[in-house]
């Protein structure tokens, strides 16, 4: 990954505000790489599970090649989208705080290989962790 390239970071609700607050405080940066949060609607809504939203904020991080993260806080709508997930290899990162996944994201970019595909890299250190 060239110096100075985007990388994006798909934030489902309610991790939004956590995800930018943890980015915001390294500088939107991981290394040489700027990162960005892309916030989602939750498929959750009046405690009822919205599939047609779930599948729709997954297929909009896959449609992105920039894309090198999906998070989503622990809930019924994650076996609908990890399958899309997979599909394109992007990980996720299930966590109730956004803060910490942010970070996660953060540390598995900075220790990913230079050689190759970021989102790769990045994958293979989040499955490490």
């Amino acid at each position: 990954m060239e110096a100075g390239a985007t990388v994006r970071a798909y934030v489902v609700q309610p991790l939004c505000a956590g995800a930018e607050q943890q980015l915001q405080g390294a500088g939107e940066r991981a290394g040489d790489v700027r990162v960005e949060a892309v916030c989602l609607p939750s498929a959750e809504s009046n405690g009822q599970l919205k599939l047609a939203r779930a599948g729709a904020n997954a297929r909009r991080a896959t449609e992105d090649s920039t894309a090198v993260a999906f998070f989503e806080a622990p809930g019924r709508g994650n076996e609908f989208a990890e399958p899309i997930l997979e599909s394109a290899e992007i990980p996720s990162i299930r966590s109730s705080s956004g803060t910490r996944a942010m970070a996660q994201l953060l540390r598995a970019i900075d220790n990913a290989s230079s050689s190759g595909s970021l989102r790769a890299s990045v994958s293979e250190e989040l499955n490490e962790s």
